[in-house]
């Protein structure tokens, strides 16, 4: 499986010099290309999602140089609403934040509303709802930045590609929160490893294994639905769990590196110590083996334990030499150093992804299309989480094709969500051998 996605954005970034946004003002039909753009001088910024990545993913766009405002919230609870503008207005310039009572939506529907409103809206709720969401706002003709990972599910998966495509077709920018594509010291080195200074990448080993992260206790008022939704990273359905929700950066680098996706997976995991009621239903390690076209391996490694070994990093071995991310090297077998880059006083690529967004907005240019690079890295890591819930090897076609869709069509306080809890409180967990996932 070529992927074609580096000569493609080339060509497209070539080619293109047109961005189109939404319809808050009088359209503006713009060079001939026959679609609208209706940024002028103000650009309005919406935010759907309303979380610590959403609060620091407005903050950088309130940012950049351009003349950005931000205009309309939404999120499911009125409280996470309320402190994450709070907190936006501390981190950024105040008169840049105009969100009224009337402009905050709260619930499962206030997306739409907050992104009729807008001309760059930022996608940061749990990621089962990113497909649904990132069809609203092509639909709208809307400027996305959406955070990984795009989906939990093929199902999802495939919505994402499909509207892809329209992006592309109204030649809307996209950035995925992959922001390693971003980040200087990643660029530098992909740039050496694409001109062959380490040979052909024969293996990598990405990892991501660490402490873990928070937990919310159930409360006596919630509904289910209430429950999950706090709780949301312990629930496939909505996370994907943490092999797709996080170890989705490193494998990402290794589909950077090798310009393409792996064709097989096979794998194993389960829980050992975080299996508690407050855990859900994912698993606390991940361990799989992919496989690219060429043959060449990519080891994965994720784990949420403490008091283990910690390591999040991306290493690539090569016919002539091997790329440590972490370290920001490329060594030669022989030991001599091939490049180090210190990345000491490098800008942060949070804030670089959306210096370039907003750049090119601005100027009324088409340059970023993120979405397929996101979607297929995301697809990476929702393969890696069937082969180890199943313990099969699956094919990359299996995979995308999958039936079992984890996310429901319709989502309401009082709705039983997917994952159900035993009368004590536990929930199914996935049993290699037995698991169905295609």
């Amino acid at each position: 499986m070529k992927n074609k996605m580096s000569k493609d954005r080339r060509d497209f970034v070539k080619k293109s010099t047109i961005a189109t946004g939404g319809l808050m003002t009088a359209p503006l039909v713009s060079r001939g290309y026959g679609f609208h753009n209706s940024v002028a001088d103000e650009i309005k910024v919406a935010v759907v999602g309303c979380g610590g990545r959403g609060s620091g993913a407005a903050t950088q766009a309130l940012n950049t140089k351009s003349n950005v405002k931000l205009v309309a919230m939404a999120d499911a609870f009125k409280d996470r609403l309320e402190s994450s503008l709070e907190n936006i207005k501390k981190a950024t310039d105040a008169s840049k934040v105009d969100v009224p009572a009337e402009r905050q939506f709260v619930g499962f529907d206030g997306y739409k509303k907050a992104i009729e409103l807008c001309d760059v809206i930022i996608l940061t709720t749990p990621p089962a709802f990113r497909p649904m969401h990132f069809k609203e706002a092509i639909k709208q003709n809307k400027h996305v930045f959406m955070e990984k990972p795009v989906a939990t599910d093929a199902a999802g998966i495939r919505s994402v590609l499909e509207t892809a495509e329209e992006a592309k077709r109204k030649k809307l920018n996209v950035i995925v929160g992959l922001q390693r594509h971003y980040q200087k010291k990643y660029t530098t080195l992909m740039d050496m490893i694409h001109k062959g200074k380490i040979g052909d990448i024969t293996s990598g080993q990405v990892y991501w294994n660490s402490a873990g992260v928070w937990t919310r206790p159930r409360e006596a008022s919630q509904t289910e639905m209430e429950y999950q939704m706090r709780n949301w990273y312990y629930f496939t359905w909505l996370c994907g769990d943490h092999i797709v929700e996080q170890h989705i950066h490193n494998m990402d680098v290794m589909n950077w590196a090798k310009q393409g996706y792996p064709v097989k997976a096979q794998g194993m995991g389960g829980r050992e110590v975080r299996k508690g009621k407050d855990h859900g239903q994912i698993f606390d390690h991940h361990y799989v083996e992919y496989v690219y076209e060429d043959g060449s391996i990519m080891n994965s490694q994720c784990r949420h334990i403490k008091d283990c070994w910690n390591q999040v990093n991306e290493t690539l071995m090569g016919t002539k030499g091997k790329a440590d991310f972490g370290a920001g090297t490329l060594t030669g077998h022989n030991g001599k150093v091939i490049l180090h880059h210190d990345d000491s006083n490098d800008r942060n690529p949070y804030q670089v992804e959306h210096d370039l967004l907003f750049e090119a907005i601005t100027k009324g240019e088409y340059k970023y299309w993120d979405t397929e690079m996101g979607a297929k890295s995301t697809m990476t890591a929702i393969m890696g989480r069937m082969a180890t819930y199943s313990g099969k090897m699956l094919t990359w076609d299996d995979a995308l094709n999958s039936q079992v869709k984890l996310v429901p069509d319709t989502f309401g306080w009082d709705d039983m969500p997917p994952a159900k809890p035993d009368k004590n409180g536990q929930y199914a967990v996935a049993s290699p051998g037995s698991t169905t996932v295609v």
